[in-house]
């Protein structure tokens, strides 16, 4: 059982104040590789997670890259934090949260990707410009986030 499942089993449904971390791993087409996950379903994401007892962000960021994608990320860059009531949402199970997000930046990594069966569906590098319509929306903005300050 995870830390947030012990939480739940405490607290139900009520909000929780969850950190995690994403990265926007890019390839060297500076493309970027998104998740399809399974909730919400049909929906892209960037690969990413929720923090263990005893972890920093960054290491909340490798753990759940090599998790979901199975690539060892090399130097991380932090970009920003997503914090606040805008980052609230609702579980399809009604579990309530508001997330507090470490974004990073990595472009050297080992391995191919691999979706995790478990949380993803597929695995794949999109160009900038044709990101897909149906994303979470705290990904997209810190993909638009990341891309207004690279130009």
């Amino acid at each position: 059982m995870s830390y947030i499942q012990a939480i739940r089993e405490l607290v139900g449904t009520r909000p929780l104040i969850l950190p995690g971390a994403v990265v926007i791993v890019l390839n060297s087409e500076k493309e970027i590789l998104l998740q399809e996950r399974r909730e919400p379903q049909d929906t892209w994401g960037l690969p990413g997670g929720l923090m263990e007892p005893g972890e920093s962000f960054e290491e909340t960021a490798r753990r759940e890259v090599l998790e979901e994608t199975r690539l060892e990320l090399h130097t991380l860059h932090m970009q920003e934090i997503f914090s606040g009531r805008d980052y609230y949402f609702q579980c399809s199970n009604g579990d309530e949260a508001f997330a507090v997000t470490a974004v990073f930046i990595a472009q050297a990594y080992s391995g191919q990707p691999m979706p995790d069966i478990h949380e993803g569906v597929a695995l794949r590098f999109f160009a900038p410009d044709k990101l897909p319509s149906k994303m979470i929306h705290s990904h997209r903005q810190a993909i638009e986030n990341y891309l207004h300050n690279t130009h």
